[in-house]
Order: structure tokens, then sequence, then C-alpha cells
């Protein structure tokens, strides 16, 4: 290991630490302890700091090469111009103009024949001369006749006199890597100022930039359950913190939505468990009250008479139990085997096996209405109509079944609509309770009666079946009383099919 290694070892001893779960701890461990802006600013300041050292160095570097070409041009120019005064006769006193300048003349035999003060008496600079194709070379020289560990740049020159070459050598000392300590002083505060600006910069840019995260974080804070409507603000920045406040507002919105539901969904069942019991405990009250006269009272009470008072109860129990089941079946998904059936078929069939009706009924079934469906769900539903028809009618009840195209059915409908209407003579449904019937265990003041039957769910249970099929069940105007329609999609023709002009009446 080398000793740089073993330094750097020595003073961060993690850096040794092998790739794993240590280093990766410890990563953890950094993040964990410092917060976004510190490790940013930090990030920011080792970066400038480095960037701002090269930018120093580079450009003491460039200054250092400027004066070192400076130096040695001012050199060649003083040995140049001894070196012209020897080719003319006799040197000028003093040969150098400058502090600092050392220069010697040298005969053809190499001996020093002139020389400034500080370098008199010492033997020759350097013993490299110019190159023959050239008259004058370059050289730094260490030591020698200057002081120990001291370097000058030397230029030799030849100078040609009498038919003589003899040798002029200029020096000077070499520019030092920080040229001048003044300079080096500056350019080291500058460097340290602009790292120091760009850092606070950076800090105070990361400040600004997280300023809307923190009244995000803050907003999320206050938003509960007391106030689900509540959004983060949203900054009017076109990035990523922007971004990612549309996406908070918009999960805050779905979560808003599905709380509404969820709270809609459990007070829909608290309701419905609510009117369930009560449906079923006003029978089971009445069915208990007789049981308990005949108990008390055995001579006065027979078998039959018990019996016929409590068969309508057990119906009405069962009759609510049995909705309940289909429901249940309903809400889970659960559908019957489809078949391709004729709906006019279906209707004629439910009405023709239809027992004891109270009101008269009449038809006109347009046949070759063929729809893809479940023949007793579909009977389920007509019955339920006509139950609640029957609860309201004065006379007479119409049921028809007909085939429409067009009339707003056919982005829904391509192949066209089979229409199914009931409609009873009796006060009618007012516009803004038509839903309402719709709602489990929801009856209308009319409907309220014990005698009058129902427990409210025939109607919802009839537009579920509705919409097990894809259609729809709702109450559309009327001239006189309710008028329920049925609009369930065609299914495929066939060349076996009806003509569409027949019409069946009764």
């Amino acid at each position: 290991m080398t000793p740089c290694r073993d330094w750097v070892v020595a003073s961060f001893p993690a850096l040794s630490a092998p790739c794993g779960p240590l280093a990766g701890g410890a990563r953890m461990n950094l993040q964990g302890r410092f917060s976004i802006t510190s490790r940013i600013t930090l990030f920011t300041g080792v970066v400038s700091t480095l960037l701002c050292a090269l930018l120093a160095l580079l450009l003491m570097a460039a200054v250092r090469h400027y004066a070192r070409d400076t130096v040695t041009r001012e050199v060649a120019a003083a040995g140049g111009r001894v070196a012209v005064q020897m080719e003319r006769g006799q040197p000028a006193y003093p040969l150098a103009g400058r502090e600092f300048r050392h220069l010697q003349v040298l005969d053809p035999s190499g001996r020093v024949v002139a020389s400034t003060p500080d370098v008199r008496g010492l033997p020759r600079m350097a013993g490299f001369t110019p190159p023959d194709s050239r008259n004058s070379a370059t050289c730094v020289v260490c030591g020698g006749v200057f002081p120990p560990a001291d370097c000058n740049i030397v230029v030799a020159q030849w100078a040609h006199r009498a038919g003589e070459r003899w040798m002029v050598y200029s020096a000077s000392p070499e520019v030092p890597p920080w040229v001048d300590p003044r300079l080096a002083g500056l350019v080291g505060v500058g460097a340290a100022v602009l790292a120091a600006a760009i850092t606070y910069l950076g800090y105070r840019n990361v400040r600004a930039s997280l300023r809307p995260v923190n009244a995000i974080r803050e907003e999320l804070d206050e938003i509960n359950g007391d106030c689900p409507g509540r959004r983060v603000p949203v900054p009017a920045t076109d990035d990523e913190i922007q971004g990612m406040a549309e996406s908070v507002n918009h999960t805050l919105g779905r979560l808003d939505t599905a709380l509404r539901q969820v709270q809609n969904a459990l007070q829909q069942q608290r309701q419905f468990v609510s009117n369930a019991s009560h449906d079923l405990r006003t029978p089971l009250a009445a069915m208990r009250a007789e049981v308990e006269d005949g108990l008390l009272a055995p001579e006065e009470t027979s078998v039959p008479e018990l019996g016929s008072v409590l068969l309508p109860s057990l119906d009405r129990l069962q009759a609510i139990v049995r909705d309940l089941l289909t429901l249940e079946r309903l809400d889970h998904g659960q559908r019957g085997e489809q078949h391709r059936l004729d709906l006019a078929e279906v209707v004629a069939a439910e009405l023709r096996n239809r027992r004891h009706p109270t009101r008269r009924v009449e038809s006109a079934l347009q046949p070759g209405v063929f729809v893809l469906g479940d023949r007793v769900g579909l009977a389920r539903l007509l019955t339920n109509l006509l139950d609640n028809a029957e609860r309201h009618a004065r006379t007479t009840i119409t049921v028809s079944v007909r085939h429409e195209r067009g009339g707003g059915f056919g982005d829904r409908y391509p192949r066209g609509a089979a229409v199914m209407e009931v409609v009873d003579d009796g006060p009618g449904i007012e516009r803004d309770k038509r839903e309402m019937v719709f709602d489990r265990f929801t009856r209308l003041d009319s409907a309220r009666s014990r005698d009058a039957g129902g427990a409210g769910l025939g109607l919802p249970i009839a537009r579920q079946i509705a919409e097990t099929h894809g259609g729809t069940l709702t109450i559309e105007d009327s001239p006189v009383g309710a008028r329920f329609v049925l609009c369930l999609p065609s299914a495929p023709a066939e060349a076996t099919a009806a003509p569409a002009d027949d019409t069946l009446s009764s």
C-alpha cells in the first residue's frame, strides 16, 4: 500500500470499507442525519470550492507562464544588447540595467572576460551553447554559480567579433509558482469569496425551491377527516414541484371521492340494516302477539284460526328474505344463464301465469323483440313492476313491448333497444321522487301501510336486474299514473325472427 493510500485510509476509514451493507448503511445514516438543504448546500460548497481552487490554480499557472515568457524575453533582450556591443567593440557598463540580472561574456576560449558584480570572479554560469543552426538557446539552471536550490532562467547567445564567436550568458531568477505573494493572496481570497458566494446562492436556491414543498407538507399535516376537501397549494412554476403538487391534489381528490363513497355506502348499509330490522320485526311482533294470545286463551283459539292469522306474516317474512337473498346475489354480480329470448313471449307467459290479478291488465306486445338475458330474472323484473302497479292502479294496468331505433339509442344500443313499459292509472309519482323509489326500503307515504304490501325492495331489485342485463329502468312522464320504462339492448337478428309489424294484444 502506498504512503498516500495509507494516509487516506488512516484519515477516512470509511473509504477503505468494502462495498456492501456497511457502506450502504453509512450512506443511509448520512442521509438520515442531514436535511436535504444541508446535503445540497454541503455538496455545492465542496464542488464550488474544488472548482474555484482549480480555477485559481489555472489562473496562477497562466499568469506564471506569461510572467516567465516576459522575463525570458527581457533576459534575452539584455543579453542581445551586450552581444551587439561586443560585436561593435567594447561593452558598456553596467552590463545589466535591472537588479537580479546576471550577465557573463566569454571569449572564444571559454574564459569569462566580463560579468555583472554578483557573478564576478565565478566560473561560467552554464555549460550549454546554442546549436549551430540557431543564435540563442534558453535553459533553466539550478545551483552552480547561483545560490543552492535557486533556479535561474539562462539565455546563451553568440556574439561574432573579428571572425570569432564569443558567448554571452544572461540570467534572471526563475518566476515562482505564486509569481507574487500579493497576487497569489488576491487570487486565493477571490477564489474563496467566489466559492462562498456560490455556496450561499446554492443554499438560497435550495431554500426557495423547497419552500413550496414545506407549504405542501404543512397543508397535508392539517388535512384530516374534518376537512377532506382542502388541497395543497400549487406553485406557479413549471417544474417538478408543481407536478408533484398537482399529483397530490389529484390523489387527495380521489381519496376524498373514495371517502365519500365509503361514507355513503356505510350510511346506506346502516339504513339498510335499520330498515330490514324494522320490516322483519313488524311481522315477527304480530306473530308473537297472536301466539301469546293463543297460549293465554287456548280454549278460544283453534289451529286453523291461528294458522290463517300467522300465514300472512310468514308470507311477508318469506318475501323479505327472498328479496334480501336476491339483492345479495345481484350485488355480487351473479347472473343466470343467458339466452336469446323474445321479450314479448316472456311477458306474455308471465301475464298468463299470474294468479288472481286485482286489476285489469291490457297488453300490446310486438313479437320478435329479441334480447340476451336470464328468463327468470326478466320474469322477476316484470313481476315486481306488476306488483307495484297493482298496489297503486285504480282499475287498469297496461304492458307494452316494442323495438325502437334512434331516439338516442344509437350510441348505447347500436342494434336498437327492446323497450317494455308498465303503466298504471293510479295517482302517479312526483318528478322529484322518481329516483327515490329505487332506493332500498324506500316507500312513499301512500305505500307505507302494512296492508299495501311491499318492503320497498321490489323496484330496487327490478332496476338492478335491468342493469345486470346492460339496460336501464326509469320512470317517465305519463298523462295518468306512473309509467315505468325498461330499455334493454337488442340481440343480433336471426333469419327466423318474426316480422317487426306483428302485434299481440289482449
